[in-house]
């Protein structure tokens, strides 16, 4: 990828904002801490001047952004500790913790789930997502804990992803979410596509967007809180937590959808994937595991039990 140049004029909506906040709400897949560091490197200019990331932006102002090439990502082979929960000659079932990222990208290029399998499975990995994604099927959000198949070749990779295609790949998920359900159960069927608003999120939308279906039901019921069982019909970015948030019960700890109040403790969204199954490309056999919520979100749990509804 090249070099990239935006040029962005201050409207009057705008008039008062950050730099690096308006920036990073304005250029496509760019973080605020991205801009910031563009800031920081002299890539960013306000009327041909460079500007420190406090500058607040006046209507008229002249940006002028320049994002360099980034340095080509190479995932390598590193020694991580990895819960194997199923391994054979076609896939295996990994348990991922919550914090591990799936696959290297700019500002994650190691410590991944990736270079943790790399390291296992040496060359006996699928290439058709490439070398930053050798293997991986389907993923989970970094502070998501719980299951995931991975491919160790093309056959198997295709026939799975034929079989997450046709929804019949099961992923279930635990959830804690705010505030109480009114219904026992129920579908959520709305489409999900990037924020028009704020590009560091998704949302539910009709621009640009796909389909999206996650069905719940509610497990028990607390005072401020629900735990749930959602199933994926569909698996867009941020699923749950969009699909949540828009019914008004964001996931306890997440930091992009949630609340000001949601518990900083639980150290992003109480959220696992507990359930895969999966019909087996080679053997044609359907396979099921399962995985215990974490620690931390049975101690969650218990900490709501006394303020249990029946």
């Amino acid at each position: 990828m090249s070099e990239q140049n935006a040029r962005l004029v201050v409207t009057p909506e705008q008039e008062g904002q950050r730099v690096d906040v308006l920036v990073a709400e304005s250029v496509e897949d760019l973080t605020r801490s991205g801009a910031q560091k563009l800031l920081a490197d002299g890539n960013i200019t306000v009327n041909g001047k460079t500007a420190g990331k406090s500058l607040k932006v006046k209507s008229g102002d002249i940006l002028e952004i320049t994002i360099p090439a980034p340095l080509s990502i190479r995932a390598e082979a590193q020694d991580i500790p990895l819960c194997v929960v199923y391994e054979d000659d076609d896939l295996l079932v990994v348990d991922k913790p919550k914090g591990m990222v799936v696959h290297p990208a700019p500002g994650n290029p190691d410590g991944t789930l990736v270079n943790a399998l790399l390291y296992h499975c040496g060359d006996s990995l699928s290439g058709i997502n490439g070398e930053i994604r050798p293997g991986i099927v389907h993923r989970i959000d970094k502070d998501t804990s719980g299951l995931l198949v991975v491919a160790k070749n093309d056959f198997a990779h295709v026939e799975l992803q034929k079989q997450i295609q046709a929804h019949s790949f099961t992923r279930e998920y635990r959830a804690v979410v705010h505030g109480n359900f009114r219904e026992d159960s129920g579908t959520i069927d709305a489409p999900i596509g990037r924020n028009p608003k704020d590009r560091k999120k998704m949302a539910v939308t009709t621009q640009h967007s796909r389909e999206a279906v996650t069905h719940f039901e509610v497990l028990e019921r607390f005072r401020d809180y629900t735990y749930i069982k959602c199933i994926l019909e569909t698996g867009r970015t941020h699923q749950i937590r969009v699909h949540m948030a828009y019914k008004g019960h964001p996931v306890a700890g997440d930091p992009l959808y949630g609340p000001s109040n949601t518990p900083k403790s639980l150290q992003g969204q109480c959220l696992h994937a507990g359930l895969i199954g999966f019909i087996h490309p080679r053997t044609g056999e359907y396979m099921e595991f399962t995985s215990e919520l974490p620690e931390t979100f049975q101690k969650f749990l218990r900490g709501l039990e006394s303020t249990r509804r029946e």
